[in-house]
């Protein structure tokens, strides 16, 4: 993995950091995880075990350090290595049909949903649900939300972002 890869890897992942700092909460503080759609995005661009692994324990590590769900760090390192690389099986599954908008909406859509199943069971098994709140009552209220929303912003951004790493000529497409 090259520096320009790596570079490109922080910048997304900082402005994943930069908009989960400011998404507001919408139940019991929790917020929809746009780290997520980034990570996403640069899984999408660089599809290679190395920097998805990286990207994926990246993002965890800054999801847990910033998280406003109580006792959520452990539950965000473990959700966003896994949803990493489940999102990573299914890009190879699908660049057989080519990475257009309506593919990467539709993984972003998935990931999303996988990942916050991930994460609320393992904050389920490991520290409990705030508030006394039922599994699917977090899951309506806030992974639902935000698959809807990181699908809304993966239109807007990829066809951008695919564009402007192509012209830089440091994408690895799958």
């Amino acid at each position: 993995m090259n520096t320009r890869v790596l570079v490109s890897l922080a910048l997304l992942v900082g402005i994943g950091a930069v908009l989960h700092a400011v998404i507001p909460g919408i139940f019991f503080g929790m917020k929809p995880d746009m780290m997520l759609t980034m990570m996403f995005l640069a899984i999408l661009l660089f599809p290679n075990v190395k920097a998805v692994g990286l990207v994926g324990v990246v993002t965890g590590i800054i999801s847990a350090m910033t998280t406003g769900f109580p006792g959520g760090q452990v539950p965000n390192i473990i959700d966003k290595t896994i949803t990493a690389f489940v999102f990573f099986a299914f890009v190879l599954l699908l660049k057989k049909y080519g990475q257009t908008v309506i593919s990467a909406a539709i993984l972003t859509a998935v990931g999303t949903i996988i990942s916050g199943t991930i994460f609320l069971t393992a904050a389920l098994l490991l520290v409990g649900l705030p508030g006394g709140a039922a599994f699917s009552a977090l899951f309506l209220t806030v992974v639902l939300p935000a698959a809807v929303i990181n699908t809304i912003v993966m239109v807007i951004i990829y066809p951008i972002a695919s564009s402007i790493f192509k012209r830089m000529n440091i994408t690895a497409h799958a």
